[in-house]
């Protein structure tokens, strides 16, 4: 992520004061794009806080959250009681992303065999590759998306990519790169003239507030839409595909995403629109074939759809009510596309035909 010409990643170790011991070093998502300010979460609990309150946000990096909460837990305890804890603590912290419990699973396996004295170390090693292989990945499914943009761009010689995405799915929502963004960035670089309209994704407005402000410190063109522009803007020829990410996607192809992803993927397929979603191996769940009967759908505080977080001309970030006092709110945060409404699955070994032959075509030996 460049962030004022310096790179940096969503998360990373820092030295804590204990004798070998590790905290974790996270951007506080909450403040942007106003307020960049780095957090240093240094207990099993602050990270599940983290992840809770959305401070760190986005599949794969709340799995890589998790994966070092564990870390943390066992630095404190290594015993068993303290990993199982651990692991319920930061499982439920958010139910949708099936990353999370990928990369709880993953850790624990790799320390329960072994003696309490060497699961701390064994859990940071872990952590550390997760990490790795979700850039590499990120990398990797930027390089298969490129190639799309490309084929798109070649048709239309000379005139602008533009491009639809709703939510965040960058850097922010990984460890580096992105998921749905890694494409645009890496079109972006190879001077392609590619365009952004970034649906502002209500209720907690992560199009508006991340990528945005993702988008403008790489320097890639971008409008900021209301969320119910983007229809309007297929009907009349204005984006040439829409991408975005996904926290689970099943073993048929069906695809959980911010919530409002549903009504683009039915206005992309209305008008003709190819409709990509960008998502690593590990968001892809194997034990679940109806995404809308079977996917659990987090359903977050009211207060996000009656308030909304914002800067004051004095500067100051503040929160201002939108409804009028005593009115409810109902706030379910993802919904599910199916796979009869999305063109490809855009991964990290190409691009998959979004049915169960086709993931298995990619990942069927695994």
């Amino acid at each position: 992520m460049n962030i004022d010409g310096k790179a940096w990643r969503t998360i990373w170790l820092e030295p804590d004061s204990g004798l070998g011991s590790y905290a974790i070093g996270v951007i506080d998502q909450t403040l942007l794009p106003h307020q960049f300010t780095t957090r240093t979460l240094r207990s099993c609990a602050e990270a599940a806080d983290a992840i809770s309150t959305m401070v760190v946000r986005g599949a794969p990096l709340i799995g890589v959250t998790g994966a070092y909460g564990l870390m943390l837990a066992l630095q404190a305890d290594p015993g068993d009681t303290s990993l199982a804890a651990a692991f319920e603590q930061l499982n439920a912290t958010r139910p949708t992303a099936i990353n999370l419990r990928w990369a709880l699973e993953r850790v624990r396996a790799k320390v329960q065999p072994l003696a309490p004295a060497e699961r701390a170390e064994a859990a940071k090693a872990e952590a550390a590759a997760i990490a790795d292989e979700d850039v590499a990945m990120c990398d990797a499914i930027g390089n298969h998306g490129l190639a799309i943009f490309q084929q798109l761009a070649a048709a239309r010689p000379g005139a602008r990519l533009n491009v639809l995405t709703h939510c965040n799915a960058g850097w922010l929502a990984t460890v580096d790169w992105g998921t749905a963004l890694a494409p645009i960035y890496k079109a972006h670089r190879a001077g392609l003239p590619i365009h952004v309209w970034v649906d502002e994704t209500r209720p907690r407005n992560q199009g508006a507030s991340l990528t945005a402000y993702e988008l403008a410190k790489e320097g890639v063109p971008h409008t900021v839409i209301v969320d119910n522009a983007g229809g309007h803007l297929m009907q009349h020829g204005q984006v040439d595909a829409v991408i975005v990410g996904t926290d689970r996607t099943t073993r048929r192809g069906d695809v959980c995403n911010k919530i409002g992803t549903y009504l683009k993927a039915l206005a992309a397929h209305d008008n003709g629109v190819p409709f990509y979603v960008a998502l690593p191996a590990s968001t892809i769940d194997w034990t679940i074939g109806d995404g809308v009967a079977e996917i659990p759908i987090e359903a977050r505080s009211a207060e996000e759809v009656t308030h909304i977080q914002g800067r004051g001309a004095d500067g100051a970030i503040t929160t201002v009510q939108l409804t009028p006092t005593g009115s409810a709110g109902f706030n379910p945060a993802f919904d599910v596309t199916p796979a009869r409404l999305v063109t490809g699955l855009i991964t990290e070994r190409g691009v998959a035909a979004a049915t169960e032959a086709g993931l298995q075509e990619l990942y069927g030996n695994d």
